[in-house]
């Protein structure tokens, strides 16, 4: 059990989102980086849709009501635990009055703290995510603010003094200034001109301030579409980049939309989502095109890594439980 003692505006409780509801005009919701919410889960032994606060931009500061295990992961924000400094994506116990404490953000963009079982709130249609749109899901359908308390589903199993840590996937490439995004053409990249192709696939683009869990605004190079009359509205999900009136690009994100009219250039696969979602505004941005093989690679190679995290720390658990 934890208590919030400060918390920036926009932390909610999320899991891996709310499927099936597409027809009905009710989108996903669900963490925006699932990779760091997986893996935080992870080291707790959790099951991967298990519910974590996803915290965008710290600081942020937590009590700890009673002795018990906790993991992090995601941005980097200098956390520490009862003043003693933490590894950027670590698991490990706490005592009863101990207070978490998530610094500035230095690189990345959401941290997500995780607590056995995942966090106990109510599960709405299947899922309990907070869907801040609608107003249900995760706590009260809202942001957390200071005073909330959050408990953990499951009771606390020991960890090693030291914790337990791992290394994450780099946000960009070594030496590198702007975040690479794998992508595929989208149903009307044939539309738009040439040349706004050619920028598109070439120049960097900023993201911009006016960005959140619905989608990330960027700003560069403006993309001019050809294609006469209007579009009708058609699906949309996380991922897709769409391209309004004005030739700016717009990432759709977790909480996007269930429809949109806007022609789509592009979607950026599944498994670089969760660079998306550590971009910070002003962070520089680059697409590059596969092809749905390469994609399919990316996919099945992301879940390989997941795969080995997951069985050796089912080991290291498994025997823990054996000790106790």
């Amino acid at each position: 059990m934890i208590e919030v003692l400060f918390i920036p505006p926009a932390a909610t409780v999320q899991d891996l989102g709310r499927d099936g509801y597409w027809s009905q005009g009710l989108g996903r919701a669900g963490v925006m980086d699932a990779l760091s919410h997986g893996v935080a889960n992870m080291l707790l032994g959790n099951d991967g849709d298990a519910a974590t606060l996803e915290i965008p931009l710290t600081p942020a500061r937590f009590r700890f009501r009673q002795a018990g295990a906790f993991a992090l992961a995601g941005a980097a924000c200098g956390a520490t635990l009862a003043g003693r400094p933490l590894p950027r994506v670590w698991a490990g116990m706490a005592d009863a009055g101990d207070v978490l404490e998530l610094g500035p953000t230095t690189s990345g963009a959401r941290s997500y703290l995780a607590l056995p079982g995942g966090i106990d709130v109510p599960a709405v249609l299947g899922s309990r995510s907070t869907q801040l749109r609608e107003g249900f899901g995760g706590l009260e359908g809202r942001v957390l603010a200071a005073g909330d308390v959050l408990r953990a589903a499951s009771e606390t199993l020991p960890l090693p003094p030291v914790g337990l840590s791992l290394t994450m996937p780099a946000l960009r490439a070594a030496g590198a200034a702007e975040i690479e995004l794998r992508a595929l053409p989208s149903a009307e990249h044939g539309d738009f001109a040439p040349a706004s192709r050619e920028a598109f696939w070439t120049t960097p683009y900023t993201v911009s301030q006016q960005s959140n869990r619905q989608g990330n605004r960027l700003e560069g190079e403006t993309l001019a579409y050809e294609a006469s009359g209007e579009l009708r509205s058609h699906g949309i999900a996380p991922g897709i980049v769409q391209v309004p009136g004005g030739g700016q690009p717009i990432i759709q994100l977790a909480d996007s939309a269930t429809m949109g009219g806007y022609p789509k250039i592009a979607a950026v696969i599944e498994p670089d989502l969760w660079r998306i979602a550590q971009a910070r505004p002003g962070d520089r941005l680059r697409f590059r095109q596969v092809t749905l093989a390469e994609a399919a690679l990316a996919a099945r190679t992301q879940q390989e890594w997941l795969a080995g995290i997951r069985t050796q720390l089912e080991g290291f658990l498994t025997r823990q439980r054996g000790w106790l």
